[in-house]
């Protein structure tokens, strides 16, 4: 194993980004499932412009893809300034990583703060078609 000292650039992204890095599935011909869960998710009500909070979990079985977690964070980070109804911001994510990493499957859950007394939970899944 090689061990490579980090520098302060690497140490903390610097600013949000949309663009989501990947690098080749190390088992590429093995099923499982990646699930992270990321409990900082925000964004902005766009019809109040109040923040939203919530967790995002999200499960993947990777095909040749898998993502790579600091332009994971730095690709949710930027929707904290933005207005998206949790239905959209959910769907959006899952449109967008499915994009990316063609994965077999993902499920991708968004599990929003209590507002106005509500509290919703949003779940989008991308599966291959059923012949």
């Amino acid at each position: 194993m090689r061990v490579v000292p980090s520098r302060p650039s690497d140490a903390v992204p610097t600013q949000p980004s949309r663009e989501l890095r990947t690098f080749a599935n190390p088992r590429p011909g093995r099923r499982y499932e990646v699930s992270f869960e990321c409990p900082e998710f925000t964004c902005v009500c766009p019809m109040t412009g109040q923040p939203d909070f919530a967790t995002l979990r999200i499960r993947y079985v990777p095909d040749r893809l898998c993502v790579e977690l600091k332009s994971l964070k730095q690709y949710l980070w930027s929707f904290r300034d933005e207005g998206a109804f949790h239905e959209d911001v959910t769907n959006r994510i899952l449109d967008d990583l499915v994009a990316v990493l063609q994965p077999l499957e993902m499920t991708i859950e968004g599990d929003f703060k209590v507002r106005g007394g509500i509290h919703t939970v949003v779940t989008v899944r991308h599966a291959p078609p059923v012949n």
